[in-house]
This record gives structure tokens, sequence and C-alpha cells, in this order.
């Protein structure tokens, strides 16, 4: 099985690579379009902004060929965002998989810090990609932007408003937290994920 995280202007691979080696997965870096093509499942990483990733992807043509995709699709944090259909973020058209718009967290409450950083819980879980996983189990979370919920909602979670903290539509599926960062849990819903 070929495994392969997209290389474009985002943090975290590191961190992702290996989470896989501690499940027995290896996987492969790389921007090569007929590499993401011939791979078994796919994971659109990401920490970063939107518009410096969304350029990057579009240079290469990697957006079109993502969204084309019928093989398994992960997106991670601001991979999850950019598979999205628009992100405040700098007003960014992103690829449109889920026909969601990214909002910017905005809050008067002085006791909510803006990004959320740290732990928080995922609830009313759905789908394979979260078999055998507690409702309410914590997983790590660092961001500024979210996406509202929806149809394609599979977790929420609550910080300032409900969010989707997982979507999926057919074989595209995103979490807003960062399971490479979210011990053994974290590491369970990547195995699931490769188990598709």
């Amino acid at each position: 099985m070929k495994t392969i995280i997209i290389k474009y202007p985002a943090g975290n691979v590191q961190s992702i690579l290996f989470s896989l080696e501690r499940i027995g997965v290896e996987a492969f870096v790389t921007d090569s379009k007929r590499s993401i093509q011939d791979a078994d499942k796919i994971i659109l990483p990401g920490v970063g902004e939107a518009s410096f990733a969304m350029k990057y992807l579009k240079e290469k043509k990697i957006d079109i060929l993502l969204s084309k995709l019928e093989q398994p699709v992960l997106g991670i944090c601001l991979g999850m965002q950019l598979l999205c259909k628009f992100s405040e973020e700098r007003n960014t058209r992103c690829i449109g998989v889920f026909d969601l718009f990214v909002k910017k967290f905005k809050t008067s409450n002085h006791n909510k810090k803006i990004p959320q950083i740290g732990w928080n819980s995922i609830h009313q879980l759905k789908g394979p990609l979260f078999d055998n996983i507690p409702d309410g189990s914590y997983q790590y979370f660092v961001h500024g932007f979210y996406a509202p919920l929806g149809n394609e909602t599979i977790a929420k979670t609550d910080y300032i408003v409900s969010y989707s903290s997982a979507i999926q539509k057919n074989n595209f599926y995103a979490v807003q937290f960062h399971p490479e960062k979210s011990s053994f849990i974290g590491h369970k819903i990547l195995e699931n994920f490769i188990r598709l």
C-alpha cells in the first residue's frame, strides 16, 4: 500500500510521518501529480496560511487533481479548511470538495483565546474514521478558523461556537484537530483512515 503526504507550504509533515511510523505505515512526501494519482491513501496536512498554501497548490495544479481523486483522502487542520469551498482567511477560494465556508473565530469573551490552542473533546462521531473511538475523546487543536456544522459533519466540537471538527464526503475525510499530536486516540484515528 502506498501512502502519500502532499508536499506544500504547510507544517506538521514530520509529525505525521512519525505517527504513521508508529502504526507501521511508511509514507512518502511529494507534490508529484503522478505519485499522488497512484497512491492508495493521501493525506493533505496543514499548519499555515490558506491563501499562501492555495497559491502553491494551484501553481502545481494539485488543487484540480485533489478534487477528482477517488481513493481515500484525509485533510488535517489547514488541509481540512482547504478542502472546503472558501476561507475567510485572506478571502481565499479553496478546493471546494466540501460546500462549506470557513469562518474566523470571533468573541468578546476574554476567557476564550483565539486561536484555540490545546485539548478539546469531539462529539457525535459518525462513520468508519471513528471506529472504536469513544464519544467525548480529546484531541489536540491549533486553529483560528473553523468550518461550520453541515450535512457532511461527522464530529463536532464546542469552542466559542459549535463547529465541524470532522467532515466526510464520499472518499474525502477531514479533521480540524491534529491526530498526529493527539496520543493513542489520534493514532487510532489515523489507523482507521489507513484501513479504509
